[in-house]
């Protein structure tokens, strides 16, 4: 592999790694992602954004940078804004979450939203960027008064935030397949964008830029490589959507599930072709493109996973390592025998939206259950094993039994929430111990290499029968009281 500079814009962090030609990594720095809210949602605070990824770039020791090769950006997928050729912004960077054009969607029919499906592999809903594009265009040409608005929208482009740190280091706009796939406006089956689908929200397509594969760069500009301090010959490239590039840095193989973790949860499989069918449709599987826009990929986003912990400190009033302490006593009477789920409260952990086949943003958690002797570790236990429950209902969507579960990010050093997951899926898990997966991924993607999942440090966690039929009985006889309370009214 390359020397190479990774920048990995997550919800609530940004993640900065350097890794040398033998994938050793070197250096790596983490930052709360800025944002700021304005009048209509969150969006990000593009100069502090900039001011981060520079700032590691330039802090680097004169011989790493001067080494440095391939810069690989990585991120959300469905945030972004308008951008000017010059570089600048025509709207805000909204953030994914952000809800703001889901006006423009509610307006179009059953049957519009059912050919959106069979053309983009996506289900409608106001995360993907084509609802925002909309949203940021209209004010656009509002702002450009009635004499100038059919020509407000010329020579802007929707970037997302990825896409758009890679335009202000080279001087050129490019949308990566599996970015562009979270748009909502690109054809799968052409591989290009979709016309028919920018129509139905009065968009013309020529507001989206040129598609280049995750392997296809472009050379910074003189002006960066100088504030950077870095060789004027270093290559950027856009590595695409976090949970896609996870997958290359663990090596996934068709067949194999990656469960992605951080804010949110993901489930990956990859395919040859798109799934477009009725039951796909119904339960709200969204399809997209791999790096190299060759292969496909059917994923599910869970909106709460490690999220959680931050809903569980407020509600005890807990520090992190407070709350990892609890976490891991819960842990250890689990595996003791001395917690049983039939008697735990039961959470259905939707505090961030639900996942499919509702998708819905205005979603909330309910603890149901809740008796007047119960402890922080009770409702922590029944979290947990309201995270590992959905999880396997969202898993059912999928129709397909993977070979290997292989599971990345922050809840694989989570012990009990693996554990849980293990013991009710009933089967093993592979759990990579090395943090930062997606940025090895972006590397390979840089390199135009492959990563492996042994250089991810794997350790297997294994169910336990006896727990295993433990959690099966529970499940079976909380199933009624689970299918009410996801049937709640948001």
């Amino acid at each position: 592999m390359l020397p190479t500079i990774t920048v990995d814009v997550g919800t609530t962090s940004v993640k900065l790694c350097l890794f040398d030609a033998a994938g050793t990594l070197l250096a790596s720095a983490r930052q709360a992602t800025p944002t700021v809210a304005d009048a209509w949602g969150e969006i990000y605070d593009v100069d502090a954004l900039w001011a981060v990824v520079s700032g590691f770039a330039a802090g680097l020791p004169a011989g790493q940078r001067a080494s440095t090769r391939r810069i690989a950006i990585t991120g959300v997928g469905e945030s972004g804004g308008l951008v000017r050729p010059d570089g600048s912004l025509a709207s805000p960077m909204i953030l994914w979450h952000d809800h703001r054009g889901a006006e423009y969607l509610a307006r179009l029919s059953a049957a519009d939203r059912s050919r959106i499906y069979r053309v983009t592999g996506l289900p409608v809903n106001g995360n993907y960027g084509l609802s925002k594009v909309a949203w940021a265009a209209d004010r656009v040409t509002d702002a450009a008064g009635a004499g100038a608005a059919s020509g407000a929208l010329d020579g802007l482009q929707w970037l997302n935030v990825s896409e758009y740190l890679a335009a202000r280091m080279t001087g050129r706009r490019w949308s990566e397949y599996s970015l562009a796939s979270r748009t909502m406006a690109l054809d799968l089956t052409t591989r290009g964008w979709s016309a028919e689908v920018c129509g139905l929200l009065g968009l013309p397509v020529s507001l989206f830029p040129e598609l280049r594969a995750a392997t296809s760069g472009s050379v910074v500009t003189a002006e960066f490589a100088q504030a950077a301090g870095l060789a004027e010959d270093v290559v950027v490239h856009v590595a695409g959507h976090d949970h896609i590039v996870g997958a290359v840095g663990a090596g996934l193989a068709q067949g194999e599930l990656l469960n992605s973790t951080g804010t949110t949860e993901g489930l990956l499989l990859l395919g040859t072709a798109p799934v477009l069918d009725e039951h796909a449709e119904a339960s709200k599987l969204a399809n997209g493109l791999v790096g190299d826009g060759a292969d496909y990929a059917l994923f599910a986003s869970i909106p709460t996973g490690g999220s959680a912990f931050q809903t569980l400190q407020g509600l005890f009033g807990q520090s992190p390592d407070e709350l990892t302490a609890t976490v891991a006593r819960v842990h250890e009477r689990y595996l003791a025998g001395s917690l049983d789920p039939r008697t735990a409260p039961l959470v259905l952990p939707q505090f961030r939206g639900s996942p499919p086949p509702t998708k819905n943003a205005r979603a909330r958690g309910i603890i149901a259950g809740l008796a007047t002797d119960a402890t922080a570790d009770d409702i922590v236990f029944g979290c947990f094993l309201g995270l590992v429950l959905q999880f396997r209902d969202v898993l059912a969507l999928f129709r397909a039994e993977p070979v290997l579960v292989k599971v990345i990010g922050p809840a694989g050093r989570n012990p009990l929430w693996m554990q849980l997951k293990a013991d009710l899926l009933g089967r093993p898990l592979s759990v990579s111990q090395f943090p930062e997966v997606v940025s090895r991924g972006a590397q390979a993607l840089a390199s135009g290499t492959v990563a492996s999942w042994a250089d991810c440090s794997p350790e297997e966690v294994r169910p336990d029968p006896a727990r295993t039929a433990v959690l099966a009985e529970w499940a079976d006889g909380v199933r009624a009281q689970w299918q009410y309370l996801l049937g709640f009214p948001a």
